[in-house]
């Protein structure tokens, strides 16, 4: 579900720094995914995106981090084949980031389509990464494609667009990880159908770490354990436990050689926490699971 990077997200900015991987024919055809990413269904999620997609219904991903929600997204925009455009949202962003702007060139003062109206536009699938990062004053801009209207208002230009007949617009964030502060409004939420996901099962987590790192299964269901292990911790010292994104991190370490030991330090304990307590607990859980750790001198 998940990868150690994930080699088929879009980024926007790239595209539109290197337009020579863009087409006349098709504006979108950089956003076009060609090889089938990895993704290990868990349920009937992949029927019940089919079924949004074919009314065209604004989805909504939530789930934790790291458990293969943007993978699902790449799935899914390979089978369907249409093209994906991906924005990874920061308080930062503004709704200029989304629609676009007009920039200086070399004909003077040109207006720039932004991802969401590229997708918009051309009728690609655009994918808003934990939309709540992003301030909320910018996500109103959404609303409108989330009706019956289906148009995106460019005020700066004074156009109107009207989505095109393949646009879906797909959001996911992770409700278990946001304040209050940082929630979806409910004026947006209600604008969306929703799926939701999960870790997957411990044997189905175990052959996804298999998959994606080449590590032996016995050795990818200790990892799994050990997980299930600090997810039992949120809200215990935890805001999260490890992902299925972290294991697989572990195991590529594996894989090259690093102690089991070493391997969940550097991709577990600290990147889960910087509190020295919860840090030698989660130590103890990686004993707990793989035994001490062997100590090693030098001739």
């Amino acid at each position: 579900m998940v990868t150690f990077m994930d080699i088929h997200t879009n980024s926007f900015m790239q595209k539109m720094q290197n337009p020579a991987n863009s087409s006349d024919a098709d504006p979108l055809a950089a956003y076009r995914i060609e090889q089938q990413p990895y993704y290990q269904p868990w349920g009937n999620e992949i029927a019940l995106y089919h079924h949004a997609y074919q009314s065209r219904l604004p989805l909504l991903l939530k789930g934790p981090t790291g458990c293969g929600k943007t993978r699902f997204v790449e799935y899914m925009a390979w089978m369907l084949k249409r093209p994906l455009i991906t924005l990874a949202c920061n308080e930062d962003m503004t709704a200029s980031d989304l629609v676009g702007r007009y920039l200086l060139d070399a004909g003077g003062t040109a207006w720039h389509d932004g991802p969401l109206t590229l997708a918009v536009r051309h009728g690609g699938i655009c994918y808003l990464d934990e939309v709540v990062e992003a301030r909320q004053d910018t996500t109103v801009v959404i609303h409108p494609l989330t009706d019956a209207r289906r148009i995106l208002p460019l005020d700066k230009k004074g156009e109107l667009v009207h989505a095109h007949p393949d646009f879906q617009l797909v959001i996911s964030y992770n409700p278990g990880y946001q304040s209050h502060v940082k929630d979806l409004k409910t004026s947006t939420r209600q604008r969306f159908a929703a799926l939701e996901f999960d870790y997957p099962l411990p044997e189905l987590e175990a052959g996804i770490v298999t998959r994606e790192t080449d590590i032996s299964h016995a050795l990818a269901r200790q990892l799994v354990s050990l997980a299930q292990s600090t997810r039992a911790l949120k809200n215990r010292g935890l805001d999260e436990g490890a992902s299925t994104r972290m294991l697989i991190y572990a195991g590529l370490l594996l894989r090259e050689g690093v102690s089991v030991h070493d391997s969940c330090e550097m991709t577990i304990t600290r990147a889960l926490t910087d509190d020295p307590d919860t840090a030698l607990a989660l130590s103890q859980l990686v004993e707990a699971h793989f035994g001490p750790r062997t100590l090693t001198t030098s001739a």
